[in-house]
């Protein structure tokens, strides 16, 4: 854009904000803009900053040099979104980048209709590749179930990690509630909450099995036998009687 394209820019500006175009201006427009020509994107993209309003109602819009080189290049790659590449047989590199340049600028510039197809991916994945993703594990896509009614997850399936992720074996508190005390306050009739898990509940955590009921119950009973049998042992033994003399 040399000097008289800018100040016939400037023109047409002036038809939006009223300012005053002087030669200083389209000096410095013409040195702003120096690679972007005078064209119909060019008035088009100071239409469209005109077009939007500001964010502040009272503030003025005032366009400058970077607001056109910007929404320019924005009118122009809005007709490039859904280009592909037309390729030919045998083409060398420095062909191959000869026609993307000439494909990419004549679509920018709308000499050539803007394609409005999506380009999309045909074909699908070979018989080896989906025979090396059954040998790890691969069961196939999702299944779709015959029913349109949705799919309820309840609460109950959803886990988190750590001991809050299952209910307490100990003191049978909640997925996701922390542990609490066996024993009731007035603060807290159902229990105190702790600050720490059970240990109960770190083990079933970390996948440890803990012994069932009926072991647990058998295991006191041993406890308390072996008890009794030490308290009848030491009831047999004599008691080893202290002699004291009589000093006098």
């Amino acid at each position: 854009m040399n000097e008289y394209e800018a100040a016939e820019l400037l023109g047409h500006c002036a038809a939006f904000d009223n300012r005053k175009p002087s030669i200083a201006a389209r000096v410095a427009w013409a040195a702003a803009l120096h690679d972007v020509p005078l064209d119909q994107d060019a008035r088009d993209a100071v239409a469209a900053y005109y077009t939007t309003a500001p964010k502040d109602p009272d503030t003025k819009l005032w366009i400058l040099p970077h607001h056109v080189r910007t929404l320019r290049t924005k009118i122009r790659n809005t007709r490039l979104e859904n280009f592909q590449y037309e390729p030919v047989p045998d083409e060398t590199t420095g062909q191959y980048l000869a026609r993307l340049r000439g494909q990419v600028k004549a679509i920018a510039s709308g000499r050539v209709a803007t394609p409005t197809a999506r380009p999309a991916l045909e074909g699908g994945p070979t018989k080896q590749f989906m025979k090396e993703l059954e040998a790890c594990g691969w069961q196939g896509n999702r299944t779709i179930p015959d029913t349109d009614q949705p799919t309820t997850v309840l609460a109950d399936t959803v886990r988190r990690a750590g001991p809050l992720g299952i209910v307490c074996p100990d003191c049978r508190a909640a997925i996701g509630f922390p542990c609490k005390t066996s024993f009731a306050t007035r603060k807290h009739p159902l229990g105190r909450p702790l600050l720490k898990p059970h240990s109960a509940r770190v083990r079933t955590a970390a996948g440890e099995q803990l012994p069932s009921a009926a072991e647990r119950a058998a295991q006191e009973d041993r406890v308390r036998q072996m008890s009794a049998a030490a308290l009848a042992r030491l009831a047999e033994e004599p008691v080893d009687a202290e002699i004291v003399e009589d000093a006098s």
